[in-house]
């Protein structure tokens, strides 16, 4: 890999960001399976990725390391999809903060458990960042309340459940950071960045077949690939950004986790340039408070 893995988180952070976009873009909160279609067009993608990068490899990949990596796989996939639930009933400039405070925790995983370590000033950053993801989302949820109520606005039903809807981007916070600890732990000593990606993506795409046939023939609803443009740019994007972030994640863990989440915050300005959600100046002095603490993770590495 020709990138450090500060260069290798901030690629994550811009790909993540554009595919949250995508997601809610791609998310009808009227289709119960909408979550499910996502998980489909994920695994699709992911499963090409995968192919291509045992094509490079010469196809030297021991299928074993798919049941390997499992416990690792199956905590990111279900982050996920409970995410993707999530996006049915919050804004993104929401659930994106809340849900990436996973990487807070996972870095204090590594160094509390790994005993991986950190300087001063990068702990700063880090409290920047957290900080910042934790207000954002505050702020948001208040100001979305206090909007509705002066302006007697009707609520659209993807935002009605948006108090009970935190759940899921509290449970994603939760398991994506087991899951990051656990991923450290595996690229620490049990496997090379090549075979946990592929690991991952392959299980991704055994779980996009079945949630296609769960879809299709047990529920008998349609599914047209032509018709899932966004939830599949959204997958693009979601693939791209986890090449890089493999990397990241294997060379400096307890700094690149947490500062990899605020990925959320190229997905607030995102929303708000693109599906209309309003920035006040708040957020604003917010989001330069998050970029100064990756500015300060890269200065200081």
């Amino acid at each position: 890999m020709i990138f450090s893995w500060y260069t290798s988180a901030v690629m994550t952070i811009l790909l993540w960001g554009i595919a949250d976009l995508y997601y809610k873009k791609g998310t009808d909160p009227n289709d119960r399976y909408s979550h499910l279609r996502i998980v489909v067009m994920v695994g699709l993608i992911m499963g090409i990725q995968a192919f291509f990068e045992l094509y490079k490899m010469n196809w030297q990949y021991n299928p074993v390391n798919i049941i390997k990596y499992l416990p690792v796989s199956s905590m990111y996939i279900l982050s996920m999809t409970l995410g993707y639930v999530g996006l049915r009933y919050l804004e993104v400039s929401i659930s994106s903060p809340v849900s990436n405070t996973s990487g807070a925790m996972a870095g204090i995983l590594a160094f509390a458990v790994l005993k991986k370590r950190m300087n001063a000033w990068q702990l700063f950053g880090i409290i920047l960042i957290t900080i910042g993801l934790i207000a954002i989302a505050v702020i948001e949820r208040k100001l979305a309340e206090e909007e509705q109520k002066q302006d007697n606005i009707h609520i659209d039903l993807k935002y009605k459940l948006g108090a009970m809807a935190l759940i899921f981007p509290i449970l994603y916070a939760i398991i994506d950071a087991l899951g990051t600890f656990l991923d450290d732990v595996y690229l620490s000593s049990l496997m090379t960045p090549e075979e946990a990606l592929i690991s991952y993506e392959l299980t991704f795409l055994v779980c996009g077949i079945i949630s296609l046939i769960f879809i299709t023939i047990v529920k008998k609803e349609k599914f047209t690939l032509l018709k899932e443009k966004d939830k599949a740019l959204a997958a693009i994007f979601e693939t791209a950004g986890q090449y890089f972030y493999v990397y990241a994640l294997n060379t400096n863990s307890v700094v690149a986790a947490p500062m990899i989440a605020s990925y959320s915050i190229v997905s607030v300005l995102l929303g708000r340039i693109f599906l209309k959600e309003k920035l006040l100046p708040k957020q604003y002095l917010i989001i330069a408070m998050v970029m100064v603490g990756i500015f300060i993770l890269g200065f200081f590495e």
